[in-house]
């Protein structure tokens, strides 16, 4: 087509009337934060770790309100009990171990319960004779908790009473006949409140021990006779009840001896322990050397540490942009002396400013206190560096060379201008100071640099160093605050990832 010599008629007015203008745009302009929330949420890494983060923060600060248990609780019977949850039993985290026992082991842990209708032996996995001793070999799956079984208690004469009105009430089973010989009188026995069997009215003569199996080489359990007997709960009332029938002198049933103080009592721990505290022991994470419940503990700890880092990475951010912000901004003689203060801090080494806060400060204001002023005494600097680093970038644009023509203060060149382009990079640095001081505190505690272990306090770190010691026998007690400490460590990198592209204004409008 020749353009040349197009013909009039093919040209018309676009618009005839009115002043053509800009249309007004229909959309809502796009903010700083709400194109850096955008970008985050397509880095799918981050967005996970986000979640991860935000799961152990409610972790950390929920679980210390809502657990049954607190740190300072101590149970000298769970101890290092293994971890226990109904809702995944199905997955085998039920409490239970797999053990190998001796033909005596195995009647001991069997036997537990058989006075209340169970055993602490869920499952024998495997029944076999040593060919060399002859001796029999059981695998067996035991529950943890069960074979805590029974226990002897002293109570005052007003305790006693209330047990006794509880079992009444309730119509639930605490305390136990104490194991006698059934034929003579009451027998005090030393083997531990689990002693199963019957005590045997005779001794064989070859062996020189007393019978603890009938001649099929079954335990005879005194519970055999015991629970035959019909026992109601008003019995308890008599210290002592004979039962006939069993011979001469009949079945002597002790339910409890007086002593000094009040009562001697054989009771079911697990009941017992629901008595005293108005739930049965379930221990998700189980249970630590001190019987503490781990689940418990390690929120505790957790808070701790992410309070403490909250309050750094406050404290780190105020000093080191105020610091940094002069440093850039003025630059010259300012920067030349403000840098070599820097440094000068920069170079003492962190553990040994802990450690001497430790030794003399701790004193005085307490281990947490003094560890918050060593990790500020040089925490700040990185900051500082990256803020001073950002206004050297920033502080010659054109726009900001144009405000300060038309006469705007240093004050709003810094916080106005140039500090938020600089505060990607600034937000990025603070958020990583969390996990950073959670690892160190975490490291100082383990090495025994630092002990914030009290009655009602723990921490991260003293959880890993305990659990240390039993990480081949019982690696629960381990295994948990290590996870949470890995878990942790991984996500605020993931994290920081995306805060740091996110807040990147080179990056504002591209396509990713």
């Amino acid at each position: 087509m020749d353009y040349n010599n197009l013909p009039k008629d093919k040209f018309v007015f676009a618009q005839r009337e009115g002043k053509i203008a800009d249309k007004k745009l229909d959309t809502k302009p796009v903010g700083y934060l709400r194109d850096a929330w955008r970008r985050f949420k397509k880095n799918k890494s981050s967005v996970a770790a986000a979640i991860i983060i935000l799961i152990l923060f409610l972790y950390a600060f929920i679980v210390p309100i809502a657990s049954p248990y607190k740190v300072s609780d101590r149970d000298g019977y769970y101890k290092m009990v293994l971890p226990k949850s109904e809702l995944f039993a199905w997955l085998g985290w039920d409490g239970c171990t797999e053990q190998s026992e001796s033909q005596a082991g195995y009647d001991y842990y069997n036997s537990i319960g058989q006075e209340y209708g169970t055993s602490a032996v869920k499952e024998v996995r495997n029944a076999e004779t040593d060919p060399l001793s002859g001796n029999r070999i059981y695998t067996l799956y035991v529950d943890s908790y069960e074979k805590v079984g029974f226990t002897y208690v002293d109570l005052t004469q007003e305790e006693y009473e209330a047990l006794k009105e509880y079992q009444n009430n309730t119509g639930i089973q605490v305390v136990y006949p104490m194991p006698a010989n059934y034929k003579t009188d009451f027998v005090a026995v030393t083997n531990g409140a689990n002693l199963w069997y019957k005590l045997a009215d005779e001794t064989d003569k070859t062996a020189g021990e007393t019978k603890n199996h009938d001649e099929n080489g079954n335990p005879i359990y005194e519970a055999d006779y015991l629970m035959k007997k019909n026992l109601t709960y008003g019995q308890y009332d008599s210290l002592r009840m004979d039962i006939p029938g069993d011979g001469e002198g009949g079945l002597h049933v002790v339910y409890a001896v007086k002593n000094q103080t009040g009562f001697h009592l054989r009771v079911l721990y697990k009941e017992y322990y629901n008595y005293l505290n108005g739930h049965y022991a379930t221990h998700v994470f189980g249970t630590n050397q001190h019987g503490q419940d781990i689940f418990m503990c390690l929120a505790f700890g957790a808070r701790l540490s992410f309070l403490l880092a909250i309050c750094v990475s406050v404290l780190n951010l105020f000093i080191g942009v105020i610091y940094g912000s002069v440093e850039g901004y003025y630059g010259g003689a300012t920067d030349l002396v403000m840098e070599r203060i820097a440094e000068i801090l920069g170079e003492v080494p962190f553990l040994v400013v802990a450690t001497l806060f430790q030794m003399h400060l701790a004193k005085k204001v307490g281990p947490v206190p003094s560890l918050l002023f060593a990790f500020v005494m040089t925490g700040w600097i990185g900051i500082a560096g990256r803020v001073r680093m950002q206004f050297y970038r920033f502080k010659n644009q054109e726009y900001v060379l144009a405000a300060r023509t038309l006469g705007a203060s240093d004050k709003r060149l810094i916080f106005r201008h140039i500090f938020p382009n600089a505060i990607g990079t600034i937000i990025t640095s603070t958020v990583l100071i969390i996990p950073n001081v959670v690892y160190s505190e975490s490291m100082l505690t383990y090495l025994g640099i630092v002990n914030l272990e009290t009655s009602g306090i723990t921490s991260v770190g003293t959880m890993l160093s305990h659990g240390q010691t039993y990480m081949s026998t019982n690696p629960h007690i381990l295994l948990f605050p290590a996870l949470f400490i890995s878990l942790l460590e991984i996500a605020f990198n993931l994290f920081g990832n995306g805060l740091r592209d996110a807040f990147n204004p080179s990056l504002r409008g591209a396509e990713e």
